[in-house]
């Protein structure tokens, strides 16, 4: 078999009416399903599949938990929502799922619904703890191509924001400044340190782009996490995104001395910091249209560009993978735009937002259908 890491996703999501309005029922769907947890907010909740190395299974991993739960909530006269905020919510409001939970209540105070959005964690295994941060300088200097692909978040409270990814604009990323790890003892003494200073109120609280993961953080450690992505209600892009994730990890470790940031770049570690954080703020605001700093030198390179780039870079691998077809959404998004620009093109010539998320959940529902059907068909033949 060909050697591929262990992959796994957390997926969150918004629940309400088939009008696109938000309506909160975690703590009921945690009740109903082992598989799912609340989060702080009661109009969001998560599921989190279990580790798989192989694409071919992902896809009924990611969708058999939203059939599910789709099921459970059409009982209801509700079905899932897209997009990562709350596009026809009212942000003002937090709505506590678990009001006896004091780590809910901190979120509430100190973020408020900044925190109420939906997302896509990509978590890859990589047991070699050095190879861990290497893929991390990488990951985190790149990030923003994912964000840019995944976008899904323009609206909140029934407006335009003006940005692509009003998620991660908005999102309360913690520490304000986290520094490239050099290594794990680096890592676990600056974690240490937020703690003991109170930055962080627990080993969880790292809220960046990605970051190390692992049973016993931080000093037991056997995954990378990206977390930057927007909710992609699409399965085969987000395969598409975690193949481009898992190529470029995969890559690093055969080169190491090509790819890692600190070794190559002609910046130094805190110049690079900076570059990724603004990298973020441009990809967040303007997507696959924005102009980003190349961590090789800092130079300028449109966002497309880059992607295209790491595309070629990694098509070697990807052939000798068979993962050439898995790929293939990304160029499609890079010639006919992400969901953000869709559906701001959309909106701009008179759609209203209502009824642009009531067409986004039915091509949710039409996705996993079509899915159960190849299964089925598959599985009979």
């Amino acid at each position: 078999m060909k050697d591929f890491l262990l992959k796994g996703f957390e997926v969150e999501l918004f629940t309400g009416l088939n009008t696109g309005k938000h309506v909160g029922v975690s703590d009921a769907v945690a009740n109903e399903f082992s598989d799912f947890v609340k989060e702080p907010d009661q109009r969001n909740l998560e599921y989190i599949t279990k580790p798989e190395k192989y694409y071919e299974n992902i896809k009924e991993l990611l969708l058999e938990p939203r059939r599910r739960l789709r099921n459970w909530l059409r009982s209801r006269d509700l079905t899932i929502l897209p997009g990562s905020t709350l596009s026809l919510g009212d942000s003002s409001k937090f709505i506590r799922s678990d009001p006896s939970n004091p780590y809910h209540k901190f979120i509430e105070l100190n973020y408020g619904t900044k925190v109420v959005t939906a997302s896509i964690h990509i978590n890859l295994g990589i047991e070699d703890i050095s190879v861990i941060f290497e893929a991390l300088r990488l990951v985190r200097c790149e990030a923003a191509l994912y964000l840019a692909l995944s976008a899904s978040s323009p609206f909140l409270d029934g407006v335009p924001t003006g940005v692509h990814s009003q998620r991660w604009i908005q999102f309360p990323k913690t520490p304000k400044k986290v520094p490239l790890f050099l290594n794990h003892s680096h890592y676990v003494k600056w974690i240490e340190q937020q703690l003991n200073t109170g930055t962080m109120c627990n080993e969880r609280h790292l809220w960046t782009a990605v970051r190390p993961n692992g049973s016993r953080r931080p000093y037991e450690l056997n995954r990378l996490e990206l977390r930057i992505c927007d909710l992609i209600t699409d399965c085969d892009l987000l395969l598409a995104i975690t193949a481009l994730l898992e190529l470029r990890v995969i890559s690093l470790i055969k080169n190491p001395n090509q790819l890692d940031p600190v070794k190559i770049s002609k910046l130094s570690a805190v110049e690079l910091v900076d570059l990724s954080d603004m990298n973020e703020v441009k990809a967040a605001t303007n997507s696959l249209d924005a102009t980003l700093y190349h961590w090789r030198d800092g130079h300028e390179i449109s966002c497309r560009d880059w992607i295209t780039e790491l595309i070629d870079e990694v098509k070697p691998i990807a052939i000798e993978l068979d993962l050439l077809s898995v790929l293939a959404p990304i160029q499609e998004v890079l010639d006919k735009g992400n969901q953000s620009m869709k559906w701001l093109e959309s909106f701009s010539h008179g759609m209203s937002l209502p009824l642009l998320l009531q067409d986004s959940i039915e091509t949710m529902r039409n996705q996993e259908d079509h899915s159960r059907t190849k299964l089925v068909d598959n599985s009979s033949s």
